[in-house]
This record gives C-alpha cells, structure tokens and sequence, in this order.
C-alpha cells in the first residue's frame, strides 16, 4: 500500500504569522493563519482537512461495507465536524459529528443505521481517532 505525504509550511509567530498546506497529489495547496484556525478568516486549516479525511474516508468505507452486504448504494454523503476547544493551556479536537445520509435501494432504516455504526468502527481513519468521540448521525433518504 502506498505512503500518503503532505506537508505544511509556518513562517512567524502564531498570531501574526502565516502557513500553507500541501497535499501530496498536488489536488490542494493552499494557505492557513491564525485567523483561518481559531477564528474565521480566510484559508484552511488542519482541523478543517482532517473534516474532509474522515467524511471521504467514511463514506467510501460505507460502500464498501454496503455493497458487500449485497446492496447497491446510489448516492453516500457525508459532513464531519471536528470540534476544536480550549483544552488546559492549548487546545484539543474534543468530537467529531459524522452526518451522512444515503440513497440505497433494498434497505431499511435500522439496518442502515447498523452498517453506519459498524462502518464508524471500522473507517481506517476513525481507527485513527479513537482518542475522541465520534458521534454518529445516519439517515436513510427514501426513494431508494
């Protein structure tokens, strides 16, 4: 299996400097502050990228899972939000809320949900998160 890199770049002190954050593909690069992490300025930041990890990362596994178990999912979207708070003298991703939703012909509410969670266990990257809670929210949008 390949290595996946990235890096990133900090120039200054932590309220007035600046970064930018590579990916390793080249699909983005772009900037980060101070402003973009702890307020709302422009650029990303790490939290907002390990968002994008975790709801690409579940809902792929979620069709795998899906599609294993015999059924055929159409469309799979999901939203992570990663909770930055102050923690002791710094700070520290407390939750993240997973929010997806699925068209999957075939398949009822509460079976829905069961692959949801058992896919939450199972993600390579909520295995990575384990040292937070993960609360999940999954809906089954009807018409299949």
């Amino acid at each position: 299996m390949p290595v996946r890199t990235s890096s990133a770049t900090w120039e200054g002190n932590l309220e007035d400097g600046h970064g930018s954050m590579r990916v390793g593909s080249g699909a983005y690069e772009g900037p980060y502050s101070f402003r973009s992490r702890f307020k709302h300025g422009d650029g990303t930041n790490p939290e907002e990228l390990i968002a994008a990890a975790h709801a690409g990362c579940f809902s792929m596994a979620l069709a795998a899972d899906l599609t294993q178990a015999g059924y055929a999912p159409r469309r799979i979207q999901t939203q992570a939000n990663v909770h930055l708070d102050r923690s002791g003298d710094g700070f520290a991703i407390t939750n993240i809320d997973l929010q997806t939703e699925a068209k999957v012909p075939g398949l009822e509410d509460a079976a829905f949900r069961d692959y949801a969670e058992k896919t939450k266990a199972n993600c390579p990257v909520s295995k990575a998160l384990t040292a937070i809670k993960i609360h999940l929210t999954a809906r089954l949008k009807k018409g299949g």
